[in-house]
């Protein structure tokens, strides 16, 4: 079988898995913080006896666009815009920490604060608040409450959002949509502050997703014609072979 088969098998390949990250990242084009993941080529050389003259491609996601989106004032207590490489904490059901740009924090029947559905974290671990109080986040993070009915004298803080820079860790997205850091947990930066009422939109451009969707799919044909033209001159091949 003529080897451009496989070259062209493996560049239709990485077509196909560019077009699914593209695919995810309009998906969630209206996904508060969501970071477009950027899809790259690599060309590998194919080793072996003879001359080095063709090439395999793989693909990866190595990065995500560090690009921010567009900051929306929501005038939502609990919505909060993080600023360039800051990221919330979660806790996942296993303990372990993930980290998420998110800021439509919610509060839950128990009191706990969730971003997404996982408990967000604060300087002490999990944050919760009594129940039907009005909570309000400042700046840099600090979470005070007042219980229904208190005077506004009786506002108190409960705890102090936490706050990561991912500018220093290796951040991976994950399945579940949160990102990963290396091993350990990731400290605190007291530096970072937020901007409340506000929400970070996706940074994913719909324009640019489509016309990298049509881009990805021309790829893919102009591949599968390779092949299919492969095929045919191989046909031939043992035609003119018969006859001889």
């Amino acid at each position: 079988m003529d080897r451009a088969i496989y070259t062209a098998m493996g560049a239709a390949n990485a077509a196909l898995n560019r077009q699914a990250v593209t695919s995810n990242n309009l998906a969630n084009a209206s996904t508060p913080g969501f970071r477009a993941q950027l899809m790259a080529y690599r060309a590998v050389p194919v080793n072996g006896p003879g001359v080095e003259t063709r090439a395999h491609v793989t693909e990866s996601t190595p990065y995500h666009d560090i690009s921010m989106g567009a900051i929306n004032h929501t005038g939502r207590d609990l919505d909060v815009a993080l600023p360039q490489n800051g990221w919330l904490a979660v806790e996942m059901a296993d303990g372990t920490e993930a980290y998420t740009r998110a800021g439509n924090i919610e509060v839950d029947a128990d009191g706990q604060l969730r971003v997404r559905g996982y408990a967000l974290v604060g300087d002490g671990g999990p944050i919760a608040v009594p129940p039907q109080s009005e909570v309000t986040i400042g700046p840099d993070g600090t979470i005070s409450v007042l219980g229904a009915g208190d005077e506004p004298s009786a506002m108190a803080q409960v705890g102090r959002i936490k706050i990561v820079n991912g500018e220093a860790m290796a951040l991976q997205l994950g399945d579940d949509g949160l990102y990963h850091g290396g091993e350990g947990v990731a400290p605190a930066d007291l530096d970072m502050k937020l901007m409340p009422g506000a929400l970070e939109s996706s940074n994913v451009s719909p324009v640019k997703g489509m016309v990298d969707m049509i881009a990805t799919a021309r790829s893919f044909e102009m591949q599968m014609k390779v092949i299919s033209t492969a095929d045919e001159n191989a046909r031939s091949a043992n035609q003119l072979l018969t006859i001889a």
